[in-house]
């Protein structure tokens, strides 16, 4: 993935909600770097998901409908640990 979009994804990664700001900031400066381009692809397709839901998936408060998006969600949740 070339370093514009990997800067729309790290723009679009800032939210509404401090809660859920705070986890995908630490989740951007520790995993980013790391993924593969289709671990991108699915990180880019959760932060199409709307705030409110988005932070019950990573806190667990409801089960995220999507499966594909488990390993991102679970990748995600083990960096705040």
């Amino acid at each position: 993935m070339d370093q514009v979009e990997l800067k729309r994804i790290v723009w679009r990664s800032r939210r509404g909600l401090l809660e859920l700001d705070l986890q995908l900031e630490r989740f951007v400066r520790e995993a980013l770097p790391t993924l593969t381009d289709a671990e991108l692809l699915l990180y880019r397709e959760l932060l199409q998901l709307p705030d409110n839901d988005l932070l019950d998936y990573l806190n667990g408060r409801s089960p995220c409908p999507n499966p594909r998006l488990l390993p991102t969600i679970e990748r995600i949740r083990a960096i705040q640990r």
